[in-house]
């Protein structure tokens, strides 16, 4: 008990010296708990932006992309990352998405109207009962199989060069590139989605800003991204067609960051039928029992399933640009040195007055040599004095934390982040050779916060303590090195 007493008094007596000490501290503490919320808010942040995709973090992305070289009659599919096609993979593709070179001498005689959808893809499909195959990995909790194609609606009158047997071809694009000016062109990226599951998928419930997810079956509804149903003024309750089948509009959607940004979602089953592609997907939603097997599972895929690319969340985290993205940079860089700077120099002034007020209590020290004490109880009550003062600076360095953590969340700071979707998203940079372009930009915006949790508070109190401990130590050593004749004789 005497001990503690001494402790207090000591404190009591030099409010100054305890006050300056604790200030020093606390102000390095202060800021670690800043920046670390700050940091803690900027990693939220990037969390909220990639969760659409990636949900817990556990979640990732599964095609068989293929690579479109060359430009006009000279453009070819080529296999994507990881592997080749085989002869018979290479029949199917050019079966299910027909000659790179469309021509009008089929559609009719010059005059007549015509109008037809062709579903194209630039990602090879696969059979559906791949889905089992990857289920059946370790480390993975469920699959959902989804199918995204290009429907292109192609329409007007056949003109008059298309003479049967020949006549001009077309290689995509708008009216007046590549094809007559009477030839129109419509089109928008449909997918079909796996209905079983509603949280994991090419369009997941908590996607949907207006209107309803797909009910029971999903037969002949149809749900649309937002941007969509905005340019081409559809509302919820209208009705949308996608080639021969209408679909009554159910509910509009938010783009599934990172992922395929799909105009059109209908069920699964219904575009497979449509497009001629019964039993056949082209992506895999793949969600992996923790964050920690995520890896494993991406390398497991990939190993066993020929050309297949998988896209986790930290690929997706890769490609995150914007004012997200610098200050995220400048808090990992400035910020972390900033804090280690300032906290390095509070232990350095805590150790530094220290040292001063031992030579101003030399007389003091000396004395209680003098009278029996050993270095050890020397180094002892100067190190408690100091840890004290730790403690204290750690109290007030944490409410400083948090009043600069309230302060980012008070400024309701707004930061941009995008993801472009041409790694491993539909069609290829620059458009395909039927007009379909590379997936769009997806962009949003979040608001900063800078969240402080229990242990952040602990570690903050637990570094000033720290910084106590090694400014008493430094102190008590000097203290301990002295004589008592040598004390008794100094004035203070």
């Amino acid at each position: 008990m005497f001990y503690l007493r001494y402790i207090a008094a000591e404190l009591r007596q030099r409010k100054g010296r305890t006050a300056l000490t604790a200030l020093g501290l606390a102000v390095g503490v202060g800021l670690v708990v800043t920046v670390t919320a700050l940091s803690s808010g900027l990693d939220e942040a990037q969390s909220e932006v990639l969760e659409p995709l990636t949900g817990v973090g556990t979640d990732m992305s599964v095609s068989r992309p293929l690579v479109v070289e060359g430009s006009g009659e000279d453009q070819e599919f080529t296999p994507g990352p990881g592997g080749g096609l085989s002869e018979r993979e290479q029949r199917r593709l050019e079966r299910e998405n027909g000659a790179v070179r469309f021509g009008l001498e089929n559609l009719g005689e010059p005059g007549e109207r015509f109008e037809e959808t062709n579903f194209v893809s630039t990602d090879l499909s696969f059979p559906a009962r791949q889905v089992e195959r990857i289920a059946a990995i370790d480390g993975v909790e469920s699959v959902a199989g989804g199918l995204t194609l290009n429907a292109i609606e192609i329409s007007g009158e056949v003109p008059e060069e298309a003479a049967e047997g020949g006549g001009p071809g077309l290689f995509g694009g708008p009216p007046g590139a590549g094809g007559p000016e009477s030839i129109d062109f419509e089109q928008a990226t449909v997918s079909g989605v796996d209905l079983s599951s509603s949280d994991l998928g090419l369009l997941t419930a908590s996607q949907v800003e207006d209107g309803s997810y797909f009910a029971g079956s999903g037969r002949g509804e149809a749900v649309l991204s937002v941007a969509y149903a905005n340019e081409n003024g559809i509302e919820v309750g209208d009705e949308v067609t996608v080639g021969e089948a209408t679909f009554e509009v159910v509910g509009l959607a938010n783009a599934a960051v990172g992922g395929q940004s799909s105009d059109i979602h209908v069920e699964l089953g219904r575009l497979q039928r449509l497009s001629d592609r019964e039993g056949r997907i082209n992506d895999l939603q793949v969600r992996a029992t923790s964050v920690d097997e995520v890896d494993a599972v991406a390398a497991a895929i990939s190993s066993s399933f020929d050309g297949s690319q998988v896209t986790t969340a930290s690929d997706l985290a890769d490609q995150v640009s914007g004012s997200l993205v610098d200050a995220e940079n400048l808090s990992g860089k400035l910020g972390t040195a900033l804090a280690v700077v300032a906290l390095l120099a509070a232990f350095g002034i805590a150790s530094l007055l220290t040292l001063s007020s031992i030579n101003k209590r030399i007389r003091e020290l000396g004395t209680l040599k003098a009278l029996g004490w050993t270095e050890r109880l020397v180094v002892r009550q100067v190190s408690g004095e100091s840890v004290a003062q730790g403690l204290i600076g750690g109290c007030l360095g944490a409410l400083l934390g948090l009043g600069g953590a309230a302060l980012i969340g008070a400024l309701g700071i707004s930061l941009d982040a995008s993801i472009a979707g041409d790694e491993g998203g539909f069609g290829p940079p620059g458009g395909g050779p039927f007009g379909q372009g590379a997936v769009e930009q997806v962009a949003t915006t979040v608001t900063l916060g800078a969240p402080v949790d229990v242990q952040m508070i602990a570690l903050a109190i637990g570094l000033a303590v720290l910084g106590g401990l090694i400014a008493g130590g430094v102190g008590g050593l000097r203290a301990a090195r002295l004589r008592p004749a040598e004390a008794l004789r100094s004035v203070e």
